[in-house]
């Protein structure tokens, strides 16, 4: 398949005939139940080769490959009737909860617990499922379009309006998790998760790095841990997750992290690494703040996170976190959280990404924090901070959907970044990186919205060179002006 955009259009254009369906959101949501049951199918097909004795969750009658695959099969009111009466009731209620495979129903009930079909037209259904059936996810290049689908997802979801709700790119996610380098048994959490980007990235990692063994890969699975409050982002992490051979997620929990009283949070539920990119320029419903000491008290839903997370981190524990501009210079609950970062974390770099990493979805200005929790015998645990000033690539002035941002353009990060062991006493300044020390910083009151101080040297601001600038730009007008006189004087003498 070599054409997503196309199928994912072809199949909305079918569904806007439909009269059940009202709106892009019912839309997508259609949609991504129906690609989780053609995806877990195909998985379903792969564990099958592999194992002997594999048992399905569900009933024979409601597996994909039964009722949608063919497509000459059930269509019209049976189609519908079916999938009212028989799959969803089943889906929601129906499914064996024990024995073994009740983790694996469990996943699918889940999934489906927010779930709904809205098409009313069986005949307009078979034409979708035959359409989602041009795909193979057991064929990798089709498996690898899962991405791409959810981008079309989100490009199609902005007419939504949801505040801090974009896809991050999978160069920034491949980058943070090649920086802090979760190990094979390092519990890797995302407190919201979305769709599940940063966990497939690093399942990716460990596999790529760490998993010589089936028991390296038991020691994976149980290492991801995801939170997502939303139901269609959070179906399509769990189908990320089956997509990238975790086949019971039950480690992707549907709930808002935030709900739990800060308070709550304790020894157990610290993890050794947490990277995440929260949800930003939105706020949290009434109450939620008050689950936080007065202290962090705010609705801003990234700066509830930023506490929570140094919170959950264990001591030793690293994390990076992707926030905009207005985390480093602003004021209140903000600057409490970066006087906590600086005390109770090492927060070692800042990398300063470009306008437009996150377009077509927002042109916010956005930074990646790097940073690691240090017990209290080490507090305060900062003493310098890195800023690292991730340029365009030659030729490029801003990314789009056509340019979007790669991950080689990170190397010079990468070549350049050291050892936190040693201190990173390999960092060098350059035109693209400086560091701070934590007294400067305090002395501006914790704003670490901080320029690249080479830029600033290219543009000098001393009285005596500007005034000297502008003194040889009115002498070069004012040569302009007596050429002009001179031509102007010698036309009008020709024509006397």
């Amino acid at each position: 398949m070599s054409n997503i955009s196309g199928i994912i259009k072809s199949i909305q254009d079918i569904m806007r005939k439909d009269v059940g369906v009202d709106g892009d959101a019912q839309r997508i949501s259609q949609l991504v139940w129906m690609f989780f049951l053609k995806i877990y199918d195909d998985r379903e097909e792969e564990i099958e080769f592999l194992e002997d004795n594999y048992t399905s969750p569900l009933p024979e009658n409601l597996r994909w490959r039964n009722w949608a695959a063919d497509s000459e099969g059930i269509t019209g009111d049976a189609l519908y009737k079916f999938v009212t009466d028989d799959l969803f009731p089943t889906l929601k209620e129906g499914l064996t909860l024990e024995g073994p495979t009740g983790k694996r129903a469990q996943v699918i009930r889940n999934v489906f617990e927010d779930a709904y079909n809205y098409m009313k037209s069986g005949t307009l259904m078979r034409q979708v499922i035959n359409k989602i059936c041009e795909i193979d996810f057991n064929n990798k290049e089709d498996r690898h379009t899962f991405g791409s689908i959810y981008e079309q997802i989100l490009k199609d979801l902005q007419s939504a309006g949801n505040a801090g709700e974009f896809y991050t790119p999978r160069a920034v996610t491949q980058f943070i998790v090649n920086r802090v380098d979760p190990k094979l048994d390092e519990v890797v959490l995302d407190p919201a998760c979305g769709t599940g980007g940063f966990l497939s990235c690093t399942i990716d990692h460990k596999r790529s790095n760490y998993v010589k063994s089936a028991k390296d890969e038991e020691t994976l699975i149980e290492s991801i841990r995801g939170v997502e409050k939303k139901a269609l982002p959070h179906m399509l992490c769990t189908t990320n997750m089956i997509l990238h051979g975790i086949d019971t997620p039950t480690n992707i929990r549907h709930d808002n992290t935030l709900s739990r009283p800060y308070a709550d949070y304790g020894n157990k539920d610290r993890v050794p690494v947490i990277v995440t990119n929260p949800p930003f320029g939105g706020t949290e419903e009434d109450g939620i703040e008050n689950n936080f000491p007065s202290t962090y008290r705010t609705r801003e839903t990234a700066d509830l996170f930023m506490a929570l997370i140094i919170k959950l981190l264990k001591n030793q524990g690293r994390a990076a976190v992707v926030l905009p501009d207005g985390f480093l210079f602003g004021e209140g609950v903000k600057t409490r959280l970066k006087q906590d970062l600086l005390e109770k974390c090492h927060l070692h770099t800042i990398c300063r990404l470009p306008n437009g990493v996150f377009n077509p979805y927002t042109g916010i200005k956005t930074n990646i924090l790097f940073f690691t929790k240090k017990p209290e015998s080490e507090h305060p645990a900062t003493k310098e901070v890195w800023f690292y000033e991730h340029p365009y690539p030659e030729g490029v002035t801003s990314y789009n959907k056509t340019k979007p941002m790669r991950f080689d353009e990170f190397q010079p990060e990468i070549d350049w970044w050291g050892s936190e062991e040693d201190g990173f006493a390999s960092r060098v300044e350059n035109e693209q990186a400086w560091k701070v020390n934590v007294e400067d910083i305090e002395k501006r009151g914790y704003n670490l919205d901080i320029s690249n101080p080479h830029v600033g040297e290219q543009v000098s601001h001393d009285p005596e060179e500007l005034l000297a600038q502008y003194n040889e730009q009115q002498g070069q007008i004012q040569d302009l002006r007596d050429q002009l006189k001179s031509i102007l004087e010698t036309a009008l003498a020709g024509e006397k």
